[in-house]
């Protein structure tokens, strides 16, 4: 849509309904954070009771409705669609409606987050290994990398905006809503989910590349063989290997550090929470990920679940679920197996026998037994967190909508907040 108001300017007036799937969704002030983070401009109604929905005989998310001048309703879709699609039809509207005398697009006054942003605005990932931190600064669009003085201050050592432009995605010059950071050795690597891309960034030099993706979303198996990605929102690296959660997709990717050459790693494309064989399985928009030495540890946001998949691709190997039932279960509940409900988590990091995770629509941080599949909240009075990481004696969160990280002592449940110098 952001297209189509580029192209179009007044004379196409778009109105954002939002009727929310999740309870969190419905709160105005949640949507309202949501329109800043991905920069959005235009009107949005949120339609917490599903009228709006009803009213246009919706049935999926997302749908478009097109309404003429008048008021009639001239087509409506569901499912994604791209602005190259919609253009002609919007051409043809457009010069009809020149004909006749056309009021001027509504001025709409941009409303200001409910928290004032501080050095950072919406933060959406946090990596630590040893002294080594690194923040995305999503709403920024920059990522700040820095040393740890102690657990609670960090000193800024470098702030990423550009990138070398080089092969497909040459055109692709700066962040645009960084996102995943995973530290190897003397690389940070970067997810940028809007521009589709995953970058790596030299900690000695501070040259910064695109290491994978084409800057355009997948959409065709023509993009695909071109090395697109899309919507690549977290990463995590073993053995030599970086894996992606393609929330766009609905699937784990596997990306060479070396060549950027990139693979489907598991998940079949539909969208779901189903177990099996890794070609098989189904997942439902993973949007964090974490790995120890022989799994993946992801969230599945839209199954509001904490899953694992075989890192090793042998016959046998398998996608499984630790907490999470399916795409309408959620809630906020602790207890084991499928008795817990979570809603919408969006980071996890793995710290022993335990995956943290960042159970972000319920504002909370909860601990999760990998073989005993218990649940427990371990803090609360967060503000919609995005990441998490674990260190050796702390875990630092991204307090998304807070505009902040956190460092929690694991002995503790009082989160304070990062300092940040530069």
């Amino acid at each position: 849509m952001r297209k189509i108001e580029d192209r179009f300017g007044d004379d196409v007036v778009v109105i954002g309904v939002h009727s929310g799937k999740y309870i969190a969704e419905r709160e105005t002030a949640r949507i309202r954070d949501a329109t800043l983070r991905y920069d959005i401009a235009h009107a949005i109604v949120n339609d917490r009771q599903f009228r709006v929905w009803r009213s246009y005989a919706v049935r999926a998310w997302p749908t478009l409705v097109v309404i003429d001048r008048n008021g009639y309703v001239v087509g409506a879709h569901a499912g994604e669609f791209t602005a190259d699609v919609l253009e002609p039809a919007l051409k043809r509207l457009v010069a009809m409606a020149t004909d006749h005398a056309t009021s001027p697009a509504p001025h709409i006054e941009i409303e200001q987050p409910g928290i004032e942003p501080t050095m950072l605005r919406y933060p959406g990932k946090v990596a630590v290994r040893d002294r080594r931190i690194a923040i995305s600064d999503t709403g920024n669009h920059r990522v700040i990398v820095g040393e740890l003085e102690n657990a609670t201050r960090m000193r800024i050592t470098r702030v990423v905006r550009e990138l070398e432009a080089s092969g497909e995605a040459g055109s692709v010059r700066g962040f645009h809503s960084p996102q995943g950071l995973a530290f190897s050795g003397n690389t940070l690597y970067i997810a940028d989910a809007e521009q589709h891309i995953v970058a790596a960034v030299d900690l000695v030099t501070g040259g910064a590349r695109v290491l994978a993706g084409t800057g355009s979303q997948m959409r065709t198996r023509s993009d695909r063989d071109k090395g697109a990605l899309s919507s690549p929102w977290d990463l995590t690296v073993a053995d030599g290997t970086i894996y992606v959660a393609m929330a766009g997709v609905h699937q784990l990717w596997a990306i060479d550090a070396t060549t950027g050459r990139s693979r489907l790693h598991c998940g079949a494309g539909g969208e779901d929470i189903a177990d099996g064989p890794l070609a098989d399985a189904l997942l439902a928009q993973p949007m964090g990920i974490a790995s120890d030495d022989s799994r993946l540890y992801f969230a599945d946001a839209e199954s509001s679940a904490v899953r694992w998949a075989d890192i090793a691709e042998r016959p046998g190997a398998q996608v499984k679920t630790i907490v999470g039932t399916g795409l309408f279960d959620f809630g906020d509940v602790d207890g084991v197996g499928d008795k817990v409900r979570m809603q919408h988590q969006q980071g996890v990091s793995v710290r022993g026998t335990e995956v943290l995770v960042a159970d972000t629509y319920n504002d909370a941080l909860k601990w999760v037994d990998i073989e005993t599949r218990k649940a427990r909240t371990w803090l609360r009075g967060l503000h919609e967190p995005g990441g998490v990481a674990t260190a050796e004696h702390h875990a630092y969160i991204a307090d998304t909508n807070a505009h902040r990280v956190m460092v929690a002592d694991y002995r503790t449940d009082t989160p304070t907040v990062l300092e940040i110098v530069s």
